[in-house]
């Protein structure tokens, strides 16, 4: 499994969010900016609603921009996390649906943003294998590069949670 503590060579993506489907953005915290330094990537008013699986001080959004917060690691994943990763995906597949501009944001925007997004992308009649080549041709090789995260995708979310469930 390649996660971003284990990848240090993880190279910061180069813009702060990358739309994937009309309305459905994927980003970070932070990315590689036009000087080639890092620059923090703080969302104010952009979006209607952010889902955020990172949370880290002084990045938005805005006051009155609704807001989910479900932080969970960038490796395996317990079957409660995994309930709240299908919940963010259907929230933002509803908020889609209202015509809403949607953020995924993790660290930088490539594993857990990728699962969500990838859910989302599912729940509305794409294929695991589609979900993953369109977030990757977006936002970058990078992207779910999470080998698990890429076999949760594959294997069914419920599949996934449901033996999670019975493990513990």
């Amino acid at each position: 499994m390649r996660t971003r503590g284990m990848q240090p060579d993880v190279p910061a993506p180069d813009s702060p969010w990358s739309e994937i489907v009309p309305g459905l953005w994927m980003g970070g915290h932070e990315f590689t900016g036009r000087s080639g330094g890092l620059e923090l990537a703080v969302v104010c008013n952009e979006f209607d609603l952010v889902l955020t699986l990172l949370r880290l001080p002084g990045h938005g959004p805005d006051e009155g921009v609704e807001h989910h917060v479900w932080p969970i690691p960038d490796g395996p994943l317990d079957g409660t996390q995994i309930a709240g990763v299908m919940r963010l995906a259907q929230a933002a597949d509803d908020a889609l649906e209202d015509g809403r501009r949607v953020l995924v944001r993790c660290y930088h925007g490539y594993n857990r943003s990728g699962l969500v997004v990838a859910q989302a992308l599912i729940r509305a009649g794409h294929s695991a294998d589609e979900a993953i080549r369109m977030i990757r041709a977006r936002r970058g090789p990078w992207a779910l590069h999470n080998k698990l995260f890429v076999e949760y995708l594959q294997a069914g979310l419920d599949t996934v949670r449901l033996l999670e469930e019975l493990a513990e």
